[in-house]
């Protein structure tokens, strides 16, 4: 369980890594500024559960 748990952590770091780029990226090719927000609301939504999860992994190893 601890290792699932602690898997985690840099899946939810790459999914935001991979939605920055790909916003970033949408953004430098003059890509669609609806697409852009889109994915930027994507990447706060992750950043939220990122934060969840890292908290969370703390609370375990703590406990």
């Amino acid at each position: 369980m601890d290792t699932l748990v602690e898997a985690l952590v840099p899946i939810a770091v790459t999914a935001v890594a991979i939605v920055l780029v790909l916003g970033l990226f949408n953004m430098l090719r003059g890509g669609s500024p609806d697409r852009s927000q889109n994915l930027m609301r994507l990447r706060v939504l992750l950043q939220f559960i990122a934060i969840i999860i890292i908290m969370g992994v703390i609370w375990w190893r703590a406990v």
